[in-house]
């Protein structure tokens, strides 16, 4: 009898079973998402391999659930047919200075370009960071999430104050002249009441001759030890090897340039593996050097994705004499230099590259950022262009991404919730026609773009 009834007692428990399995999937078939991508090709952006057939399920502006089930998704009232194409998380410009906003956001969004970090600018007052980061919630225009730094810290007579000129930069306002080191103290407290991600210090001596003096060491030395008071970090604008060196003894803990950089393995071993012991973060930003290129090449203006938001009509009065000539100039700066012959697109990405896998393989961080806005850096479009000249520099597309995503929201620390779509973090993602992973410029081919889990409106 004993036996009869615990055979009967497992009976019941495994017919309970079946059926709360059953209502489970019932349940979960009929769940009321806000949208759901359903058999699309997932490449997540953490350097994982493509998944095929993948269902992405969205609730409340975050990503619920991933699975390759089979269900009627007809139960849900949004449904996106992903069959043929690729998600990709949203791509994370980590060097940005948008220029006016109200027209530059929606470029950015147009693009995939779902955040992006401004680290300080000419215009960049705590009035101006605070209607950026009132634009990005979406409530009036299509935007990027916006995370920046303070305003520059640099002196008198140095980058980017002395280099550029203009009336825009107002000491206190949007950059801070440190006359003294007794200075700082009492300026990275005043800023540490915003809301920004670290201190930006410009050591510097200019993009191109005529050079200024550098920002001394024992200046970026003190901003590093001051803003460790408030749990900031620094975020420091370099062009050559020198500035990293002070960089890497002050402790900065992200580079947000490479362009400029030339890495002599040799001589600077233990620097870059100092930096890399401590993980910190480093920014591309190639595009600058292209940026030089584009007056001698107007054919590039008219490149299809390009045109269709920047009209080459526009675009190519940017083509000056002055900027031919500055072009002509850092041609011959890049031979002298660099000892590149004739240089284009192609000899000149691969070598930066080259070092900037070095960096990788000693433990940086490296993000993709681009330094826009100037005539021919675009918001949103070049950071295409910069994940296309890593890649003419070897990197592979899944890489790229990752850089341009996760590796992003590392150095931003929102990995948490941004950089790869992974259930829990939020619904920033690109919906492609073309596979990126055979070539990167398949970014290009972008059918839409999704911030918070929401289909954002396309420039057209």
């Amino acid at each position: 009898m004993k036996k009869l009834l615990n055979t009967t007692t497992n009976v019941i428990v495994l017919a309970l079973i079946l059926i709360g399995a059953s209502c489970k999937k019932e349940i979960e078939a009929k769940m009321n998402y806000d949208m759901v991508i359903s058999k699309v090709n997932l490449i997540d952006g953490t350097g994982k391999d493509l998944r095929k057939n993948v269902n992405v399920y969205i609730k409340d502006s975050k990503i619920s659930k991933i699975d390759t089930v089979t269900i009627e998704l007809n139960e849900h009232k949004n449904v996106i047919n992903g069959e043929g194409k690729y998600l990709i998380p949203g791509l994370i410009d980590g060097h940005a200075h948008p220029g006016p906003p109200e027209e530059n956001f929606p470029k950015f969004i147009h693009y995939g370009v779902t955040g992006i970090l401004v680290p300080g600018c000419g215009h960049c007052s705590d009035e101006h960071f605070a209607h950026m980061r009132e634009l990005s919630k979406d409530t009036i225009i299509p935007s990027p999430r916006v995370f920046h730094t303070s305003q520059h810290f640099t002196m008198e007579g140095r980058h980017p104050v002395k280099t550029y000129g203009g009336d825009q930069w107002v000491h206190e306002k949007t950059v801070f002249l440190l006359e003294d080191t007794l200075q700082i103290e009492d300026y990275v407290r005043r800023v540490s009441k915003n809301p920004i991600q670290g201190i930006k210090v410009t050591i510097e001596d200019g993009p191109h001759p005529p050079f200024v003096p550098r920002i001394p060491q024992e200046f970026v030395t003190k901003i590093v030890k001051e803003a460790k008071k408030y749990d900031l970090e620094v975020f420091a604008h370099v062009d050559d090897m020198e500035e990293v060196r002070i960089a890497e003894k002050a402790g900065v803990q992200n580079i947000i340039h490479f362009i400029g950089v030339d890495v002599v393995w040799e001589r600077d071993q233990k620097v870059i593996e100092a930096l890399g012991a401590r993980n910190i973060s480093w920014v591309t930003t190639l595009t600058m050097g292209k940026s030089f290129m584009y007056p001698l090449h107007p054919e590039w203006l008219e490149a299809p994705e390009l045109a269709a938001v920047y009209k080459p009509e526009e675009t190519k009065t940017h083509i000056t004499p002055d900027r031919i000539q500055l072009a002509h100039e850092m041609n011959s700066f890049i031979e002298k230099v660099m000892g590149i012959p004739n240089p284009n697109l192609e000899n000149t990405s691969i070598p930066q590259v080259e070092d900037i896998k070095l960096l990788e393989q000693a433990g940086c961080n490296i993000v993709i950022g681009t330094d826009t806005y100037n005539a021919f850096i675009f918001p949103g479009h070049s950071m295409h262009e910069e994940m296309e000249m890593m890649e003419i520099g070897g990197y592979r597309p899944i890489e790229i991404i990752k850089m341009a995503t996760l590796n992003a929201a590392q150095m931003l620390h929102a990995q948490d919730s941004l950089g790869s779509i992974e259930v829990g973090k939020f619904a920033d993602m690109v919906l492609l026609d073309k596979n990126p992973l055979e070539t990167i410029s398949n970014t290009l081919k972008i059918n839409r773009v999704f911030k918070n889990g929401k289909t954002q409106a396309r420039i057209e």
